[in-house]
């Protein structure tokens, strides 16, 4: 069952990579990819179990005598819970985030920033959203940078093979930016708050690689798109809105600002980001529903309530069902095998298997991987093994489109296609991450 387990994900992971071949929805696929792999491993039985341990399942025994079938019980008021907990936490996250996001686009709030941008230079664009996403994820996250600019870029381009080419960009300068930042990136926020890194260290080391990561891909593709020609069509001009510049101001501030407090919010409090995003959801829809108190034709679609309505339901089910699917490798322990394996084949160079981790960061999830790496491994604050993790772990995931939370995002919001992203955008990615990695070996043979 085990090795079933495995092909079915391999499978599930092909039919998603080949959907628009198929013809059929990647959101279906990782849905049912999602609830196959957890009720194979369910029908497996404790044997499953047994390759990572017993510990757990003993303790659960223990506690629940009475239990007529305790490993389901175990998988199912244990394990699933625990898992359906974390995934819950990001999926609120993402409603949240893209609520913000949606009542902005619906003021107009965005206009502020699409107007300053005159440029129709694809080259000197790419560069700027390139450049503004990698500062900007370091400061919110790369998954809410990464709605906030794909927003904005649908302002900006018309044409949708030229935008899913930005937006692929847009990917890889979200995962980048977030790494340098003790809050950009799931993964780097797991090392500091497990004590692995500390905020100085890991933006003093790894800001340079990630900016490298970055820009060696813009300076390849500024060549190729000087090469294609280099000009964007004009936009239509913007029609007259309805909604008095005030409100879009109004809204755009507050929307921003309850962004940028998310992390300011974990800091104060060390709750939970989705906690601080429904928050400023909250806020904003109490200024909004005191803007539009008095309702005509013209602002009943403004409200929240109508907005939330509009948000792009099958991303956020997608979602669901590709972390399910991880998390079911996660306890089963496939996951876990492979870290070992890592250790096994790797002996003593911790450094490739940083960099083997990033590589596979990119087809699975790089919480699970990041975590089981903190589980095998006891190295001192600030080793060189945890910041180039940091690095290698959140950049590794643009090598692949669905390998990051600002991937799968951007696939959902643009419906960008998996092979197309293959082709157009991970070899770019790759060089980056190759460049980045490099960079920082130079650094650490420097410093030692």
């Amino acid at each position: 069952m085990f090795y079933i387990i495995l092909t079915v994900f391999i499978l599930g992971y092909i039919c998603i990579a080949l959907e628009h071949p198929l013809k059929v929805n990647k959101t279906a696929t990782a849905l049912v990819l999602g609830v196959v792999v957890w009720t194979l491993y369910l029908l497996g039985g404790p044997d499953i179990y047994q390759i990572t341990g017993v510990d757990a399942f003993n303790a659960f025994k223990a506690a629940h005598p009475d239990s007529a079938h305790p490993f389901i019980d175990f998988i199912v008021n244990h394990e699933m819970f625990e898992h359906l907990g974390e995934i819950a936490e990001t999926l609120f996250f993402l409603i949240g985030a893209m609520t913000i996001v949606e009542v902005i686009d619906r003021h107009h709030g965005f206009r502020i920033i699409t107007d300053l941008i005159k440029t129709r230079n694809s080259v000197k664009l790419l560069w700027m959203l390139g450049l503004i996403t990698f500062f900007l994820s370091a400061v919110l996250d790369n998954l809410t940078t990464t709605i906030v600019m794909i927003s904005l870029l649908r302002k900006l381009v018309t044409d949708k093979k030229d935008r899913w080419f930005f937006a692929g960009i847009i990917v890889v300068a979200a995962n980048a930016g977030g790494v340098w930042s003790p809050i950009g990136d799931v993964t780097t926020i797991m090392l500091w708050i497990g004590n692995r890194i500390s905020a100085s260290e890991v933006i003093m080391q790894t800001f340079l690689p990630s900016l490298v990561s970055l820009i060696v891909p813009l300076i390849v593709t500024s060549f190729v798109m000087k090469k294609n020609g280099a000009t964007l069509p004009e936009i239509e001009a913007a029609k007259k809105s309805n909604i008095p510049s005030w409100q879009s101001t109004l809204v755009f501030c507050v929307g921003i600002a309850a962004l940028l407090f998310v992390p300011v919010f974990k800091t104060l409090t060390h709750m939970k980001p989705y906690m601080g995003v429904l928050l400023g959801l909250g806020v904003l829809w109490i200024i909004t529903e005191i803007i539009h108190r008095k309702e005509t034709e013209h602002n009943k679609d403004l409200h929240i309530a109508s907005v939330i309505s509009r948000i792009d339901t099958p991303s956020i089910l997608f979602f669901l069902g590709i972390l399910l699917a991880v998390a079911g490798l996660q306890s089963a322990g496939h996951l876990s095998l492979l870290a070992g394996g890592l250790d096994t084949a790797f002996e003593g160079n911790f450094l490739i298997i940083d960099v083997v981790i990033g590589v596979l960061s990119s087809i699975v999830d790089n919480i699970p991987l990041v975590a089981g790496a903190m589980g095998m491994y006891d190295f001192p604050l600030d080793n060189p093994f945890w910041i180039f993790l940091a690095y290698c772990a959140g950049t590794g995931g643009s090598i692949l489109i669905i390998g990051s939370a600002a991937g799968v995002t951007a696939m959902g919001m643009e419906k960008i296609d998996f092979i197309w992203y293959l082709k157009k955008i991970t070899p770019y990615a790759l060089l980056g991450y190759f460049a980045g990695a490099g960079t920082y070996m130079l650094m650490d043979l420097i410093m030692h």
